[in-house]
Order: structure tokens, then C-alpha cells, then sequence
């Protein structure tokens, strides 16, 4: 389900995997999401491998964007780790809730 998902809509797939880590698993909000992490790391790899066997991705601009994931990365697991599992629940909210509104806008837009 992850791979159709990641590969239909894209953005907010490490929100679902936090929700689907701490509704089903039951693990709480700094395990969760230091977990989807992990899981949506996998699953872009995996894409990797397929769009470079097909010849059919921009190098430099993915490494770029790589660094900054990187970079993000390490911002957020500090935020993370030093706010709390309250912060990444209010956080993963408001993402949800802004995805939601971008998508509905989308969806309007045809």
C-alpha cells in the first residue's frame, strides 16, 4: 500500500506512516516518526533504483536536494528530541491539515 501510495500522491507519506506507526503499532510520536523516517527512506531508494535503471533521473538536482533532506533531517530530529512528542503531534497536524487544503485546491482546480 506505502509503495502505490508514495508513488500516486507523494507528499505526506511519512505523515501516514507516523499515523499508521502510532495508531496501529502503537508507538508513540518521537519513535513513530524517527520510524517513518526510516520507511520513507526505503521507499524513495527504491524508487531511485527504478528510475535510474530507466535512465531517467537529474543527478545534480537530486543530489542537491539530497543535502537539503539531510540537512532538514537533522533540524528536525533535534526539534524533535528536544520538544517532545506534543510539538510532533501538533506539527504532524498542521501538516496534515495544510495537505488536505492543497490537495481539496487541487482537486477544484480541474
Amino acid at each position: 500500500m506505502l509503495p502505490f501510495y508514495n508513488g500516486l500522491v507523494g507528499p505526506g507519506t511519512g505523515a501516514m506512516i507516523l499515523i499508521a506507526l502510532t495508531t496501529l503499532l502503537g508507538l508513540d510520536f518521537v519513535m513513530g516518526s524517527a520510524t517513518a523516517k526510516v520507511v520513507n527512506v526505503g521507499a524513495n531508494l527504491g524508487a531511485l533504483v527504478v528510475f535510474a535503471a530507466q535512465g531517467q533521473v537529474f543527478w545534480l538536482l537530486g543530489l542537491g536536494m539530497a543535502a537539503c533532506n539531510v540537512l532538514g533531517a537533522r533540524v528536525g530530529t533535534r526539534t524533535a528530541l528536544r520538544r517532545g512528542a506534543a510539538f510532533i503531534r501538533a506539527t504532524l497536524l498542521c501538516v496534515v491539515a495544510a495537505l488536505i487544503v492543497k490537495l481539496s485546491l487541487d482537486q477544484l482546480r480541474l
